[in-house]
């Protein structure tokens, strides 16, 4: 069986057309979606409208529940520019998304961590920039968690990792649509993948044992990017075109 894993689009329909072209090539039994679908500020309409026709059981992000759940004036520009684009039609199919999966015995799916799509659980976040945790972190971080496979999103930044005490595998497949980002929360930090492309991960089972492979896509980044400049977002901008944040030195 081979499973596609897609996270975090935010709203980059070309990065988007891009994976299912390679999808169509990879041809998966199944796409599972690990959330934050439309937040940006690129096209967020037309990836719902792609996304609702797919039928990939979707995990709700901690994007997509902002823009379904707070008021716009105390959403950010991100999520503002969002809400004002998206139809009621892809509003509703964002409210099907669910806040974590069990997709079978083996595989768990979550944005975050099991319990917080907010929380990052294959990053640490000490500084500038992210590293791996430890072990006994990322097992305080499941809260109990025992499938087998684990997949995750939020980060932005691709991992397999595998934990000594419970053989578990963590996925997070990076993100088809925004490589690089600034936070704030819970300090200032940034997340970058260091390349434009999009970004997913596919999983097989080959008589029980999983194997994963990243794919990396070229797509029309540039196009991207001056949509984002269009919508006076530079940081956007350069990200997109870039896979770093920030001006390059």
């Amino acid at each position: 069986m081979k499973i596609a894993v897609v996270s975090d689009i935010h709203g980059n329909v070309l990065a988007l057309e891009a994976v299912l072209a390679d999808l169509r090539l990879e041809a998966p039994d199944l796409v599972v979606n690990l959330g934050d679908c439309v937040s940006g500020p690129l096209w967020p309409e037309e990836t719902a409208a792609i996304l609702r026709e797919t039928g990939w059981p979707t995990i709700r992000g901690n994007h997509d529940r902002i823009v379904l759940d707070n008021p716009i004036d105390k959403m950010g520009p991100t999520d503002a520019f969002t809400v004002e684009r998206l139809s009621e039609a892809s509003r509703d199919w964002l409210s099907t998304s669910q806040p974590t999966i069990r997709l079978t015995d083996d595989i768990f799916l979550c944005h975050g961590t099991p319990d917080n799509d907010d929380r990052y659980l294959t990053e640490k976040v000490d500084g500038p920039k992210g590293h791996l945790p430890d072990e006994e972190t990322l097992l305080a971080e499941l809260k109990g968690e025992a499938a087998p496979v684990v997949c995750c999103g939020h980060t932005h930044i691709p991992r397999v990792i595998r934990l000594q005490k419970t053989g578990q595998i963590l996925l997070n497949p990076g993100s088809v649509g925004l490589p690089s980002y600034e936070d704030d929360h819970p300090h200032r930090h940034v997340m970058e993948a260091g390349s434009p492309h999009a970004r997913y991960a596919t999983m097989t089972n080959n008589n029980g044992a999983w194997n994963f492979q990243e794919k990396i896509l070229t797509y029309d980044w540039d196009k991207a990017a001056r949509e984002a400049e269009k919508n006076r977002r530079p940081g956007w901008a350069r990200s997109l075109q870039h896979g770093f944040y920030g001006p390059l030195s």
